[in-house]
This record gives structure tokens, sequence and C-alpha cells, in this order.
């Protein structure tokens, strides 16, 4: 077991590779752990051999699909990190990690640059306040441009990147990079890159050094006062007081610093580990987090990084392996120790750390004790999924959970024994507590089963698991889109509930008005009643009892949106008004107001980005305009042409295929939810199987 007293917290960095799908972040995971000593060989993702990408999915196609975890040392400084997927079905998995992390490295192809996942992952880092590095990798490829990239990131990521390093050579005649603050050209010898030599800097290079190096000086210099006061004295600065301006503006994200190299080739890794100790932040230079009690969202509880401190913990992660269900928690004030009582704080659950686990991917080690700013893999707890937070019982306080994107596709999934039908929603719901963006719901007409997902590959996994991993076969049915609902005009709906039940009266009136709310998604629920009609408890159950109705509409069942629903009547007798009056009453107003308000469905729209060569553009956009797709631009990128579009969810299935064909296997895509678009009146009766408006 491990000294209780752990790493000091300043030597601590909790950080997360993210990148695009292909950029390369498995592969310089591998890289880290070979040159940091935590594995003995190098695994390789073509091969089906790296530790981080362990499952047998990820292995087989060689993608990431979980967010995997591991410790090691660099520098004498102890690196906690998370290798995320890239896929934008599995972006949840990025979603939970950043949430938890204080620095993240992303990683840019040379060749391909900023990619439209890459801008996804960049703004959920940016959502969380989480200071970046960008890592430049595959210089080593036909069409690498260094430059190109820098410029790309600065225009589409509309931040300040600020190169600490030249590439030395491209493509095939890339061979090492330059130091800008030391004056030094790094070069990676031995079998597998493990010695670093330094050289002079070649002279063709030493120009351009200098001039970016002035740069840099007086960047760091603008910093602070006591670096300001250094550069006028001495007209430069040493490499220290440079790293240490330039780490105080990381933090502040007011640069990213950019490196390079070619993690395939194991060219420019160590240094990039440098790098995540020099300018990302320890968990004490984060500003404390603050939560606020239970039901009290006004009121700011500070929970910062101290030992002294009683407990606050985020669950942000749960897997569900062969020992029991395991939780991924990040501590955030106080100790955690093995054995602990532990409450969630949103309903008070108690809970039990039976055991702490050091996790490096499906690999675990035993802790006794851990204090702020570490991430750990916590077993024994029944009751917790993501997003919960686990206090100390002498302190309640809630931290945000993650938030993760609505389904946008289903299937239906029967299993092929009827005596299996149990076990199969057992399983489900397993899935369901390890991944957010899974749900499932039981057909009222079918019986069938429902899955709920970000996207083809993201149910066919789930199902493989199903089939694969827990042993039942299923039959399968065709990808459905998760469509949404919505008014169109002003509805107003009145509820009634008067029952006596076991010799109770229950009774409540309740009168409803929607209202069609066009810039908001999320459906918004306001309570216009005066004081003292309800206590506090009964218009929060009231409040909650019309937002689980939003979970279904009037028209196909489909979930809610773009609506503002407020309470303006309620009515009851006295000693009768229950909170199950009060929701019974509330689904009755809610059904009767979606009936009245002209409802209509909404269709998940995607962002696509194709890239080809210019030889089968003609036939990619001919296609896309036969799947009524909304071209956007059609650029230049390096070599290569780049098709953006807006189109609907419905016209995109199978598309992989589709692409494929269409360029012998040369273009590439990506596709991730945009928005939600209001769906031709003409389209509804195909859709929903009726007419709705007869």
């Amino acid at each position: 077991m491990s000294d209780p007293k752990g790493t000091p917290l300043g030597r601590i960095r909790n950080i997360g590779i993210i990148a695009h799908i292909d950029a390369g972040k498995t592969t310089t995971s591998e890289r880290i752990l070979f040159y940091s000593g935590k594995e003995h060989q190098i695994g390789e993702v073509h091969d089906g051999t790296t530790a981080m990408d362990y499952l047998r999915d990820e292995q087989e196609r060689g993608i990431t699909i979980t967010s995997a975890c591991t410790t090691f040392d660099w520098l004498n400084h102890q690196i906690n990190l998370i290798d995320t997927p890239g896929h934008v079905d599995f972006t949840a998995e990025v979603e939970r990690s950043l949430r938890v992390l204080d620095g993240a490295v992303c990683v840019f192809c040379a060749v391909a640059g900023v990619q439209a996942q890459s801008e996804t992952v960049w703004h959920q880092a940016e959502r969380y306040r989480v200071p970046c590095l960008a890592f430049i990798n595959k210089m080593d490829r036909s069409g690498a441009d260094f430059w190109h990239v820098v410029t790309d990131i600065r225009e589409r990521l509309n931040v300040n990147p600020l190169p600490l390093q030249l590439p030395w050579g491209a493509e095939e005649r890339f061979r090492g990079v330059v130091d800008i603050i030391t004056r030094q050209l790094l070069t990676f010898d031995g079998e597998q890159g493990e010695i670093v030599k330094r050289h002079p800097v070649p002279p063709e290079l030493l120009d351009e050094v200098e001039l970016h190096r002035q740069e840099l000086v007086e960047k760091a210099a603008d910093a602070s006062e006591e670096l300001t006061g250094m550069f006028l004295e001495q007209e430069d600065l040493t490499p220290e007081a440079i790293i240490e301006g330039l780490r105080i503006l990381t933090l502040r994200r007011d640069i990213v610093p950019v490196f390079c190299g070619s993690s395939l080739k194991n060219r420019g890794v160590q240094p990039l580990l440098d790098a995540v100790v020099n300018y990302l932040p320890s968990p004490r230079d984060i500003a404390p987090l603050t939560g606020h009690p239970p039901g009290q969202p006004e009121v700011k509880v500070a929970c910062p990084p101290l030992r002294k401190e009683k407990l606050t913990a985020l669950v942000f992660k749960i897997v569900d392996d062969t020992h029991g269900p395991l939780a991924f928690v990040r501590v955030y004030s106080g100790e955690l120790d093995e054995g602990m009582r532990l409450v969630i704080a949103a309903n008070s659950r108690k809970e039990r750390a039976a055991r702490l686990w050091r996790i490096h991917a499906n690999h675990r080690g035993r802790l006794e004790a851990v204090g702020p700013g570490e991430i750990i893999g916590v077993s024994g707890l029944k009751f917790a999924v993501t997003g919960d937070t686990l206090c100390d019982e002498r302190r309640l306080v809630e931290l945000e959970p993650p938030k993760f994107p609505a389904t946008v596709i289903s299937v239906a999934v029967e299993p092929k024994a009827n005596d299996d039908r149990d076990k199969l929603i057992d399983i489900i719901t397993r899935l369901e507590r390890e991944d957010p963006t899974f749900t499932h719901n039981q057909d009222p007409e079918t019986g069938q089963l429902i899955l709920g997902g970000m996207g083809e590959l993201h149910l066919e996994i789930l199902v493989t698991r199903i089939v694969r991993d827990y042993k039942v076969a299923v039959n399968i049915g065709s990808p459905r889109v998760s469509y949404r609902e919505g008014p169109t005009i002003p509805a107003t709906g009145r509820g009634v509930f008067d029952q006596t039940i076991a010799n109770r009266n229950n009774y409540a009136e309740i009168t409803l008005e929607l209202s069609p709310l066009a810039a908001e998604i999320a459906p918004r629920v306001e309570s216009s009643l005066p004081e003292g009609v309800t206590n506090p408890v009964q218009c929060q159950a009231l409040l909650e009892a019309v937002r689980g109705g939003f979970l279904s509409g009037s028209l196909g069942g489909y979930p809610v949106i773009h609506v503002l629903a407020r309470v303006v009547g309620l009515k009851s007798r006295e000693n009768e008004l229950t909170d199950l009056a009060l929701a019974a009453a509330a689904e009755g107003a809610l059904r009767e107001a979606l009936g009245r308000s002209n409802p209509t469905l909404y269709e998940p729209m995607m962002s696509l980005e194709v890239t080809t060569p210019e030889e089968f553009l003609g036939r990619i956009i001919h296609d896309l305009n036969g799947r009524r797709a909304e071209i956007g631009a059609v650029g230049q990128h390096g070599e290569l042409r780049q098709v953006t579009a807006r189109v609907a969810l419905s016209e995109m299935f199978g598309y992989a295929t589709v692409v494929r064909g269409l360029s012998t296997g040369r273009a590439s895509y990506s596709l991730e939810p945009c928005a939600y678009s209001q769906v031709a009146r003409n389209r509804l009766a195909d859709i929903l199987g009726y007419n709705p408006g007869s």
C-alpha cells in the first residue's frame, strides 16, 4: 500500500490527452508510458498492443472508446493522465474527463491541422477553463506543415499559440526539434528514441530561433512585475525566468505553448513531458472549486485543496468490471481513507469506500488513503453514479457535475430467448450506469427495448458488449433518429386530480401555460404562483413533475424541447394538497397544454466535415446534395479539399460505406451534432406513421 501522505500538492499534474480521431493521442500516451518507465515496451495501435486501449473492441478497431487513466512519475512529479477518445460518438468520455482535470495536451495532426473534433474537444476544455498545451504530431508525414497548423490553431480556435519549439526538417526529413528557450537542437537516438541528445542550433535556423526567442522573452517579461524589472535590468531573461513567465501566461490561458514531434517515430515526446511539468497547473494553482449545500444553489461553499478540510470528491466515471462497480473519483478537499463512510450529497445515501486503487488502464494497485488533487478508483460504492459528489457526513456539498449531450439515435433490441429478457434489462441498466449518453426505454406498443446513443458506432459497440461480453443473443432493429417535439403556439392546460387513497383525500387543480422558446433547447419550468400557495418542498415537487412530463411529448412520445412552462394556477382543499395530487394534476395539465400547442417535430442536425483528394470532390458534393445537405464551404487543406456542411442525421445512416466507395477509401469525414431543426410538415406523417393534422 502507498504512503498515506502521498505526493506534495505542488508536484501533482492531472492532465488529459485530447484530439480529433487519428491525430495520435494513444500513440503519444504509449510513448509517455514507455519513457517514464511505466511500461517496459511501447504498445502500438496498429498491432493492438497498447496499454491504454485495453478493451477488445479498441484493439480490434484501432480506436479509443473509453477514457483510460494511469499514474506515472516524471522529473520528480506525479502525473495522473487520462487518454480520451477522439471519435465524436464517445464525446461524453472527454467531457467527464475534462471536468476533473487541471490541464490538457491537445494533439494536432501536422497534415490535417485543426479538424472538426479538435474544435469540439478544445471548446470542452474552454468550458472548464482548462489550460492547454498544443502538440503538433506526425511531423514525419507527407504534407506536414508546422506553421500552417499554428495558423490554423490561431484562426479556428481563436487562441494565441506560441511555439516554444521549431521542427528540424519535415516529412521524411524530420529529424528533431529545436528548443527555442535554451537554443538547443534535440535529437532522439537509441532503438526507441529513448536517448535525448542536445546539440547547437543548425546554422540555417539560427536567425529564426533568435527571432522567436526574443518574442518569448518579451511575453515572459510582461507576465509579472518582477520579470519586467529583471528584463529591464538585463535586457534578457534566463531560461528559468522565461519558463516562469510563460507558465504564468499559460495558467491564465493567455497563451497556448506549442510543441512538435512524431510520436510514431519516437521524436519529441520527452520534451512534451517536460512541458507538462513546466507549464501545466498543479491542483494548488487552480482556484478552489466551489459547490453548494444540497438544494441551495445560491449558497457558495469553497472546497480548498487541503487535507484538514472535510472530504469533497466527485465521481466522474463508473466501470462495471469482474470485481463489481469501480468508481473513478477526483478528490478536491480533505482526505479519503480506505473503509471510510461517505454520503452522496444529492440524496443523502450512505456509502462506504471499501477499497481505494491507483489505476493503470485495466490494472490497479491498492492505496490506504489519498488527499486533495488525486484521481483514483474506489470500489464498494453501491449507489453512486457519474456526477455524484461524495462527502464527509459532517459537511454536505454538491459540486457541479459534468454535462452530457442528449442522445440522437436509437435502435430496438430484443432477446432471442424470452428467458433472457430480465438478464438483458439488468445488463442494460449496468451499461447505463457506466455511460451517461446511453439510455433505454420500452416501446409501449411492441414491448421492444429501445436503446439510445450518440451515433451508429456508439450503439454498435454497446450491442457488441451485450452479445460478446455478457453472452446474451439479441435481435437488432435498424437505427432510428431520436427526434424531439416542441410547441409552435402558446397554449394553456388544466389538470385535476381528486381521489381518496388509503383513507387520504388527494386533491389538486393546476393550470399551466406553455410558450415556444426558440432560443433555448432545454425546457424551462417556472412558477408564477403567489407566495404561500405552496411550501418550498411542494413547489419543487410540482416543478419536477412538469420537467418529468417533458420526457415524452404528445406526437410520438419524443422528449420536448424549445418550451417554457409556467404554472399559473393552483387550487386545493385544506389538508388535501399532496405530492401525489400535485404530480398527477401537473401531468394532466401538461398533456392538455401540449395537445393544444400545435406541436411539431425537430430533428438532430449534424455538422459534417469531409476531407478528400481533389479528384473525388465532385462526386462527394453531388452525393451530399442528394442528402439535403447545406454546403457551407469548400476549402483547401494542404493537398486535400475540405467540405463543410450541415445535414440531417436521418440522411447519414451508412455514410461511412458510401464515402469510402465514392473515394476508393481515400476520403475521411467527421460528423457531430450541432442543432435541432424543425421538420417540414409534409414529412411528419412519414416519420410518425400517421397524419397529426387529421
